[in-house]
């Protein structure tokens, strides 16, 4: 009983000081904000094509980097994750950048505006000025993905690993429902004309559907081999007791 009540003690400790991995990253450090990304594949999402995204999230194995046009005024953006338990929790974010109307791209080093306030359930980043866009990378696992909505009502697209789908959705789940998918330089793209609130997806990876239908088929034949099995043995018992009763009103 006592260490019971210990362990719920410690949990809660956890919970009030955000100190653990489950509840959320520590302290953020310079190095961290500032570390070397590149993200010149990237920025022009939100700017170029038929349909630009507001928001553009480029998901890769174990992190995603995510791309935010911030329009008109804003200066701010709150961002934040989710623990296991769906409470907020300030977001793990490294490689920060903000990109000028001109293209020119800073980081918080070197530039006095750009600043992170880190909080008990969100980061706070202010960045030096209107029209631009703001870029960071976060950790993610496994074959999915979740991104809170930081700016509501614009357009967000999505760009897979390459070898992974979500046509499947016995295998998958995108929510919200997408207003299109589509397959760009061998990866699946999926887009949304406005989100409201939470992105999330789960995919599989090309292979995984190769054994999910070797095993769908497995099961089929087993299925079939089983049936005529049976049919055989029903067929079987239905002779036996013919002749059974043929035996009988011979007898008779």
């Amino acid at each position: 009983m006592r260490r019971t009540l210990a362990l719920c003690l410690l949990a809660l400790l956890a919970v009030s000081a955000g100190c653990t991995s489950l509840f959320g990253p520590g302290e953020l450090s310079d190095d961290q904000l500032n570390e070397n990304t590149t993200y010149d594949d990237v920025w022009n999402r939100t700017t170029t094509g038929d349909q630009p995204p507001s928001v553009y999230i480029d998901v890769r194995t174990d992190d995603y980097r995510a791309v935010y046009d911030l329009g008109e005024n804003r200066t701010t953006l709150d961002v934040y994750g989710r623990t296991g338990f769906g409470l907020e929790r300030p977001l793990d974010v490294s490689g920060l950048r903000f990109r000028f109307d001109n293209g020119t791209v800073v980081s918080p080093a070197n530039h006095s505006n750009f600043t992170v306030e880190q909080g008990r359930e969100q980061l706070t980043i202010t960045v030096p000025e209107e029209n631009g866009s703001l870029a960071f990378t976060a950790p993610k696992g496994g074959k999915s993905f979740s991104v809170p909505a930081f700016i509501q009502d614009v357009s967000y697209e999505a760009a897979l690993p390459p070898g992974v789908d979500v046509a499947v959705p016995l295998l998958s789940n995108v929510d919200p429902s997408p207003t299109r998918t589509f397959d760009e330089a061998g990866r699946t793209h999926i887009y949304w004309d406005s989100v409201s609130r939470d992105v999330s997806v789960r995919y599989y990876l090309d292979r995984d559907l190769l054994i999910f239908g070797s095993l769908a088929g497995l099961l089929v034949v087993a299925g079939v081999v089983g049936g005529v099995y049976y049919l055989r043995q029903i067929r079987e018992l239905e002779r036996r007791r013919e002749e059974v009763a043929l035996d009988v009103n011979r007898e008779e």
